[in-house]
């Protein structure tokens, strides 16, 4: 596991934070080039879609980026347990690692939830690391949602 990598992501994280996003970052990295090949925080309160979550913009920028549909070599960093959706898409991506940081106890799709990884429909099952740093991620989510709850 790459520390300067998943420092990044968490610094995504925190410009999420300030966006009033859910404060979460993703950094794909080629294991083989050993250079970061994209990286997102969320955004779905900027774009107005659902959908627009950190793994999800970064998958689409290093498509993009490689001009390929797999990311064989590469691992994904980012600073919460993947959603069922975000999972799926790692898994189509052929990722090798997936680290992660807090696990999501409400909507995490790799240990929580429907646990896509263990599906035998699933054909690609990526190595996976979660609770890097699970304290200060998860520290930077509870005030989020407690900020959130204040506001209203």
């Amino acid at each position: 596991m790459n520390e300067t990598i998943f420092k990044t992501a968490f610094s995504l994280a925190k410009e999420a934070f300030q966006a009033d996003e859910i404060p979460v970052g993703a950094v794909i990295f080629d294991s083989k080039t050993h250079q970061i090949i994209a990286m997102a925080r969320n955004e779905t309160e900027e774009r107005k879609n659902p959908l627009a979550h950190a793994e999800i913009l970064a998958l689409t920028a290093a498509f993009e980026k490689l001009h390929q549909k797999r990311l064989n070599g590469c691992s994904v960093f980012v600073t919460l347990e993947p959603c069922a959706l975000c999972a799926a898409a790692l898994s189509l991506a052929r990722v090798d690692h997936v680290y992660f940081g807090a696990f999501d106890p409400k909507t995490g799709g790799i240990f929580q939830g429907c646990c896509t990884f263990e599906h035998p429909q699933t054909h690609h099952k990526p190595d996976v690391t979660g609770g890097i740093h699970a304290d200060e991620c998860g520290k930077l989510l509870t005030t989020f949602f407690k900020n959130k709850r204040k506001k209203q």
